[in-house]
């Protein structure tokens, strides 16, 4: 069973009924779900998966003020629920793997992944937080929230960068996929820099997903599900994968070569597609500038195409 649905299980017929047995109107102020670190909150676990931080766990958001009401009784609470259920034990926490499960506040739990407790309103907060941080904070599911101030804030997290940043990203991911793919991974080979060609690899294919997230308006998961994520995106997710997989895959320098030729061909056309560059050049370098002119924030206009 995937830890989501498990979870969510776990939710329906043992936390939610306990909590409102000792609780009562006051559940209706908590919010319930599953969001954060661990690969069942992208759906993404199997059966390896289970070998750490996996079991039947829920998260309870609360605001600061109920927390302060209720949030010790609420924990004590919580901590005495049944940790088995449907023949899976309790969450076998790693090392590294605390702070999974249990009460929080709203603000707290944010402030985990982006550094702040509130959404971020202004272009320079938004260019401090990674993109891994915000897929972190938005993914999962919320099970309940009556009172919708956790929905709140993640809707604003999950709206995407404003449309500068998400330009001034786009641009640097052009810039870095034509300097590591088109240009720096053939001439690696040449030079029998085999593993400078493999470094450029993987620059291009960190680089080339990270704008594929950004053309579907989505953040870039941890590098692990990075490519596994693709498939999911609507716009060139599927061919990007499979391109990806290809070049991981292949032996061929030369395959690889026309691999990194071809989605960056895709993203070009699909680039003008959205009328963000009207350069006719295949080397992504020259679309970088492009897009960066169609931001309309002048200071974050006039920054580098590379510096992102």
């Amino acid at each position: 069973m995937k830890g989501l649905e498990l979870s969510r299980r776990y939710y329906d017929q043992i936390y939610r009924p306990a909590i409102e047995k000792s609780f009562g109107d006051r559940t209706d102020r908590m919010a319930f779900g599953l969001v954060g670190e661990g690969s069942e909150c992208y759906g993404f676990d199997d059966e390896i998966s289970q070998d750490h931080d996996f079991g039947p766990r829920v998260i309870i958001w609360l605001t600061t003020g109920d927390f302060g009401d209720f949030g010790a009784e609420l924990q004590a609470a919580v901590s005495k629920l049944p940790k088995q259920f449907l023949g899976y034990d309790g969450v076998n926490t790693s090392q590294y793997g605390e702070g999974r499960e249990g009460v929080f506040t709203i603000p707290e739990f944010y402030a985990r992944f982006i550094g702040m407790d509130h959404p971020p309103d202004t272009i320079r907060e938004w260019r401090l937080l990674p993109e891994v941080n915000l897929s972190i904070a938005t993914n999962g599911e919320v099970f309940s929230d009556p009172l919708g101030e956790f929905t709140k804030f993640r809707s604003a997290l999950l709206a995407g960068y404003p449309e500068d940043q998400r330009l001034k990203m786009m641009a640097a991911r052009c810039m870095k996929m034509a300097q590591s793919g088109q240009y720096n991974y053939p001439r690696s080979i040449k030079r029998n820099e085999f593993v400078a060609a493999q470094m450029a690899a993987a620059e291009f294919t960190d680089a080339a997903s990270s704008l594929i997230y950004l053309i579907n308006n989505k953040y870039k998961p941890f590098y692990k599900w990075m490519h596994r994520g693709l498939l999911v995106m609507p716009v060139l997710g599927e061919e990007s994968y499979n391109l990806l997989a290809a070049i991981a895959t292949s032996s061929s320098f030369e395959e690889n070569i026309s691999g990194i030729e071809t989605l960056c061909g895709l993203v070009i056309n699909k680039l003008r597609d959205m009328g963000l560059t009207d350069s006719s050049s295949d080397f992504l370098l020259d679309h970088g500038p492009q897009i960066q002119q169609r931001i309309k924030d002048e200071q974050l206009r006039n920054i580098v195409p590379w510096g992102e």
